[in-house]
């Protein structure tokens, strides 16, 4: 027998019944305990791991029914096969009320049980690898980020490296690929104790900008009635967040180019005071281009762009589509007090296969709506805007450049198939000719 060879418990209080389905499941390469009654059953199960026990429902002492009951708690994972001489609609009834799986008459034939003991070992195994991958899942969620396609990582990777330095970072990328996200990894992990304080400078009419990041003090102009810290005094001690800098005019662009050179500013109306944070700046724009346009200060995008950081598109990381579909799905089945929904197979296929212009924020925003829209526990391709439920698949490709080395190589393709499966590593093992640890085993060398 191997190590993954399923383990079934019997329980039987006829001893000649007891060895001859010992003598069956061993032959059927199962590896048996064996129990006469119900105490010694739960003893065994408190003991070793159990993924089916078949048991009588008469015993003496505990009955089989009594048994399951005790099971909920002592190996709620194990699944339960009940063996009756009684064939009744009521004992059957009752016996999967209480969480069995299936139940067989006596006296047993030998096929039969045995195809229902290996479905019930089949179903353990799948609950069994179902609850792992939400452990993972959860694990993902927890991140700040969801993902682990190349692309993913290298920003990543890139950010962290960056983190502990004071050096001021540029994140780059299109609208929705999550640029605030970056910002709040490098934060996170910068070692700075003040808050992170974001601004979408986008979203702030041009006339309150100066005043909303300066500050400023009473009377500094018509309508300020009180002193005002701004976002920079805000920050203090942590990380100050600019979305959308491309959007700055150039007054402001000259003091925040200030801000940089001597760490200090001056509220509307205030003193000079000590500027004491990291700025992280962001945008969807070319700034280059911007520069020779005349529209961004040459000066001021060198001091931003010490490091820069590209946040990719979805497309470019389309292997982190079916995690980011559950984180999703999750998030707005809590938000909107729905039963936890699943996502069809052909559903996922064009998830996958649209182009996704809007990025994870076109992503996030479908996904409310068909969770919100969707009836039942399923999500089809019916509960999708049109153009990403009539997007066409041309078939998964990857390319490589010359030289790639082949750990890599490995990796991405071990993720784009893990992608496709959906995360069954059983299957994705089967498409590439492996065996499942092999999968599990490079996951794990990936995590450490």
């Amino acid at each position: 027998m191997g190590q993954g060879d399923p383990t079934i418990l019997i329980v039987e209080d006829e001893r000649s019944n007891l060895e001859s389905l010992d003598r069956i499941f061993q032959r059927e390469n199962f590896r048996t305990l064996l129990a006469e009654h119900g105490k010694a059953a739960l003893e065994l199960c408190r003991k070793h791991r159990v993924d089916v026990v078949l048991t009588d429902l008469m015993l003496p002492g505990m009955s089989g029914i009594d048994i399951i009951k005790a099971l909920h708690t002592v190996a709620p994972d194990a699944e339960v096969v009940v063996m009756t001489a009684y064939g009744t609609v009521e004992t059957a009834v009752e016996a999967m009320r209480e969480g069995a799986y299936d139940f067989v008459e006596k006296p047993l034939k030998r096929m039969q049980i045995v195809k229902t003991v290996r479905k019930a070992a089949e179903r353990q195994r799948l609950l069994a690898e179902n609850r792992t991958l939400r452990k993972e899942l959860s694990a993902l969620r927890n991140r700040s980020i969801v993902g682990s396609s190349p692309a993913l990582r290298q920003a990543l990777e890139m950010a962290t490296q960056a983190a502990p330095s004071t050096a001021t970072v540029l994140v780059l990328g299109d609208s929705g690929t999550g640029k605030e996200l970056l910002a709040r990894h490098i934060h996170e992990r910068s070692g700075r104790e003040g808050p992170f304080v974001g601004v979408n400078l986008a979203a702030l009419p041009e006339t309150i900008v100066e005043s909303e990041l300066f500050g400023h003090e009473r009377g500094a102009f018509t309508g300020a009635v009180g002193k005002r810290i701004g976002r920079m005094g805000q920050a203090a001690g942590g990380s100050l967040f600019l979305d959308e800098i491309g959007e700055l005019s150039i007054p402001i662009q000259v003091k925040l180019l200030r801000v940089l050179q001597e760490n200090e500013y001056e509220p509307l109306g205030g003193h000079t005071e000590r500027a004491d944070f990291r700025l992280i700046a962001a945008t969807n724009q070319n700034l280059k281009d911007a520069v020779d346009a005349g529209r961004f200060r040459e000066d001021l995008y060198y001091r931003l762009n010490v490091i820069a950081i590209t946040s990719p598109t979805l497309a470019e990381r389309r292997d982190d589509i079916p995690l980011l579909v559950d984180h999703f799905v999750e998030i707005y089945c809590r938000k909107n007090d729905k039963a936890t929904m699943t996502v069809t197979r052909e559903a996922m296929d064009r998830l996958m296969a649209y182009d996704w212009p809007g990025n994870v924020r076109e992503l996030e925003n479908a996904i409310e709506r068909a969770v919100v829209l969707g009836k039942g526990t399923e999500l089809g391709t019916e509960n999708l805007p049109r153009p990403i439920a009539q997007a066409q698949s041309s078939g998964a490709e990857l390319t490589f450049a010359v030289g790639t080395p082949l750990e890599e190589i490995e990796r991405r393709v071990m993720y784009a198939t893990l992608a496709h499966t959906r995360g069954d590593k059983r299957l994705a093992a089967q498409l590439l000719g492996v065996a499942t640890r092999t999968i599990y085993r490079k996951l794990a060398a990936d995590e450490n």
